[in-house]
């Protein structure tokens, strides 16, 4: 699968000066981090929950909720009118919902009933790619995945593409990582084996990182009539292998030294090296973490 690419843009974005309408469908650990910087630079906040509870919440931390269900096109009756959209849902594998239906009926129903063409973002994930045996992915690389998540998730990234408001620009974030978050910590705190090969590559971003460059896209002004390009690959840059990012995080939180089981099944973590040079040729970027190594000692300390 590849994408059509624009011209790079160069130059730095201006910061917003006036209010300007957000829509946030998703607003958990990245989406309220997003959410927060928009209500920073003085933008208007939306954002959609199914919690009444989480309403709440969000209406304390200054963010105007609307209680809709992303399976239940009736849920998006009257959307606020904005610049930009985030889709950023989680799957709740506890609901009655498919996969296959939160994300792409979910967001099809959404962009069916946005009133005018946003900008919209989606997050994705490097999970749209199976294991590439070490092997560099980047925008040009075919996507085979073999996971029902990354199925479903290129099936998302096509209606978007498709849609009357599309493009749209996908951003396929590798993991992502933070406080209260920190991948595999509870199997390395109790002994457990690992389910990888230790030799393996990882892709990481720290999660307030990951807010920054939705922010960075969604306020991009055309340049020459240049605009973001529909697809990006998002990570910190800075692969590495297994053994040692766990090794690391074993070490700082006193557990036990990684084990590894090399032939259990894995639900993820398949070897390829992610290649964001395309997004920061794009964007004028500066990580506060610039590598997941660095960005876990923060974290612990």
């Amino acid at each position: 699968m590849s994408m059509d690419a624009a011209e790079p843009l160069r130059q730095p974005d201006a910061p917003v000066t006036q209010s300007v309408g957000r829509l946030v469908v998703g607003c958990g650990y990245l989406g309220m981090r997003v959410a927060e910087r928009w209500l920073a630079t003085g933008s208007r906040v939306w954002a959609v929950t199914r919690n009444a509870q989480r309403a709440a919440q969000l209406a304390a931390a200054g963010i105007e909720p609307i209680i809709a269900d992303v399976t239940d096109a009736a849920g998006y009756n009257d959307l606020p009118t904005v610049a930009t959209v985030f889709w950023a849902v989680g799957f709740d594998r506890a609901g009655a919902a498919s996969y296959h239906d939160v994300h792409v009926g979910g967001l099809g129903r959404l962009l069916d009933s946005l009133p005018k063409k946003p900008r919209v973002i989606m997050s994705s994930s490097t999970g749209v790619w199976a294991d590439e045996d070490g092997q560099t992915v980047n925008e040009k690389t075919p996507t085979h995945p073999t996971r029902e998540a990354g199925q479903v998730l290129l099936a998302a990234e096509s209606v978007l593409r498709c849609h009357r408001l599309g493009p749209g620009v996908v951003l396929r974030f590798a993991g992502l990582y933070g406080p209260d978050r920190l991948p595999r910590l509870t199997e390395l705190k109790a002994g457990k084996p690992v389910p990888v090969d230790p030799n393996s590559w990882l892709n990481l971003i720290h999660v307030d990182d990951a807010a920054q460059i939705v922010c960075a896209v969604s306020d991009h002004k055309s340049i020459d009539g240049f605009v973001p390009r529909p697809l990006y690959v998002v990570s910190d840059g800075v692969p590495v292998r297994r053994r040692d990012w766990y090794g690391l995080l074993a070490a700082l939180t006193g557990s036990p030294p990684p084990a590894w089981d090399t032939q259990a099944p894995r639900s993820r973590g398949t070897d390829k090296r992610v290649d964001p040079s395309l997004l920061f040729g794009d964007f004028s970027l500066t990580l506060q973490y610039p590598d997941s190594l660095y960005g876990i000692k923060s974290i612990i300390g």
